[in-house]
C-alpha cells in the first residue's frame, strides 16, 4: 500500500453533508482503483463494478429508478442493503455505460446517503463527446503520478518528510535531499514502477513496469482515435512525446514526421485529454488571470518523468552525472517540476502556464508562472551550486 495525498481529499469529501457522487479523474496506471480499493476499508459495505464487464454493465441499462438500483447493485453482488451503516459503490470504467453517468444525479438528488465514486481509464477521451456527467450534480478528484513527497512516504524517510518541510532547508540535509530527489527524478512516480522500485532499487524492474504501461497506451489507440487515419499519427505523437517533453514544440512536421499541424494538434489534444501529456502555453501577463497564447508555440509536459526517461533511453546516463541539468538539455528538470505543480493540485484541474517576451530586439522566457494569492509568481529552474 502507498499512502497518497489524495487519500486525505477522499476522506474529507466522505465527511461532508453536501458530498456529491465524486468523478476519480486521471491517466491511467496512475492508481486510481487501487486508492479506491483501499480506501474502501472505511465503510462497512462496499460494492466495486467494472462497467467494462456486460453484468456489471447491465444494471444501468434496465432503466431502473435509484432504488431498484440500488436493490439490483446488492442482489448482483450477493449483498444485503444495510439501512444503518455506511456504503461505498465504486462505477470503474463508467465510460463504457452513458446510463451510469446519467445515473450520477438521482445518487445525489434522492439517495445520497449511498456514496458513489466513478472512474476510468479512457474517461478523458470520452467526456463531452460519449458520455457527460450532470452539471452541478458530481464533483471531481483529480489524480496524478506520486509528488517527492508520497515517493518519501514509499520510501519510507520519515526524517526527510520532517526536514522537506523546513524553509530554509538545513545545510547538513541537502545532499541527501537532493540524492533522494534525483532518485526520484530516475524512477519517476508511477505506482507500480515506485512498488518494483524499492524493494532492491532495480531500475531493470522498473524498465518491465514502463514497457507494459507504454504498450497498453499504444494499444487503447484504437479505442480514441476517431478514425483509422488518426491511429498511426497518435501512435507517433506517443512514441515522440517523452523525446519532446520540457521543450517547445511546433506541430507541423512533429517528431521529425510529415504529419500537418492539423493532423498533430488532433492527436495531441487527444494525448492531452486522456492526462498522457499536457500543452503547455505562454502568456505575455504579468497580472492575475494570465490567460494563454494560443498562438504561440505551446512546451510538452509528459505525465511521467521516469516513463519519459525509459522511452528516451535516458536511465544509462542517470548514474555518471551529478546534475541533472546536465541531462538532455535540461529538459528533464523542466518536467520534473512542472509534474511537482500539478501533482499538488488534485483538486482542479491545474493547467501549467510560462512566461513569454518575443520581440524582435528583446526575447525571454520564465518557465513556469503559478498563481498564488492576487500574484503571478515566476518560477524559473535553475541547477548547480
Amino acid at each position: 500500500m502507498l499512502n497518497r495525498l489524495i487519500f486525505n481529499a477522499l476522506y474529507t469529501w466522505s465527511q461532508s453533508d453536501k458530498r456529491k457522487p465524486l468523478i476519480l479523474r486521471g491517466a491511467r496506471q496512475v492508481g486510481k482503483t487501487t486508492m479506491v480499493n483501499e480506501f474502501a476499508a472505511n465503510y462497512d459495505q462496499f460494492l466495486s463494478l467494472n462497467l467494462e464487464k456486460k453484468a456489471d454493465r447491465d444494471l444501468f441499462e434496465q432503466n431502473n429508478s435509484i432504488n431498484e438500483l440500488i436493490a439490483a447493485i446488492h442482489f448482483h453482488k450477493n449483498r444485503t442493503v444495510n439501512p444503518d451503516g455506511k456504503t461505498l459503490i465504486f462505477i470503474d470504467e463508467i465510460q463504457y455505460c452513458p446510463q451510469a453517468a446519467t445515473m450520477l444525479r438521482y445518487f445525489y438528488e434522492e439517495r445520497n446517503d449511498i456514496h458513489v465514486i466513478a472512474a476510468g481509464s479512457l474517461l478523458e477521451t470520452l467526456i463531452n463527446r460519449q458520455i457527460s456527467f450532470p452539471v452541478g450534480r458530481v464533483e471531481y478528484q483529480w489524480m496524478y503520478p506520486l509528488s517527492f513527497y508520497e515517493y518519501l512516504m514509499a520510501n519510507k524517510q520519515a526524517r526527510a518528510l520532517e526536514i522537506l518541510e523546513e524553509k530554509p532547508c538545513p545545510n547538513f540535509a541537502h545532499t541527501k535531499l537532493l540524492k533522494l530527489f534525483f532518485e526520484y527524478t530516475l524512477v519517476g512516480g508511477m505506482p507500480e514502477a515506485v512498488t518494483a522500485y524499492l524493494p532492491e532499487k532495480d531500475i531493470l524492474s522498473v524498465n518491465k513496469v514502463y514497457e507494459a504501461i507504454l504498450t497498453a497506451y499504444m494499444d487503447d489507440v484504437e479505442k480514441y482515435a476517431p478514425n483509422r487515419t488518426m491511429v498511426n499519427i497518435i501512435r507517433h505523437a506517443i512514441a515522440y512525446a517523452p523525446l519532446a517533453a520540457g521543450s517547445r514544440i511546433k506541430f507541423v512536421g512533429f517528431g521529425q514526421s510529415n504529419y500537418k499541424s492539423r493532423e498533430v494538434g488532433e492527436a495531441l489534444r487527444l494525448l492531452e485529454k486522456a492526462m498522457l501529456i499536457q500543452l503547455v502555453y505562454p502568456t505575455v501577463a504579468t497580472t492575475p488571470p494570465a490567460s494563454g497564447d494560443y498562438k504561440k508555440s505551446p512546451k510538452l509536459q509528459f505525465l511521467d518523468t521516469g516513463m519519459m526517461n525509459f522511452a528516451a533511453g535516458l536511465q544509462q546516463h542517470y548514474f555518471n552525472l551529478e546534475e541533472l541539468n546536465t541531462l538532455y538539455k535540461g529538459q528533464v528538470s523542466e518536467n520534473i517540476v512542472g509534474q511537482e505543480l500539478l501533482a499538488n493540485h488534485i483538486n482542479f484541474n491545474q493547467k501549467l502556464k510560462f512566461w513569454v517576451r518575443e520581440k524582435k530586439q528583446s526575447n525571454a522566457e520564465v518557465d513556469f508562472i503559478v498563481l498564488f494569492d492576487k500574484y503571478l509568481v515566476p518560477i524559473e529552474i535553475k541547477s548547480g551550486k
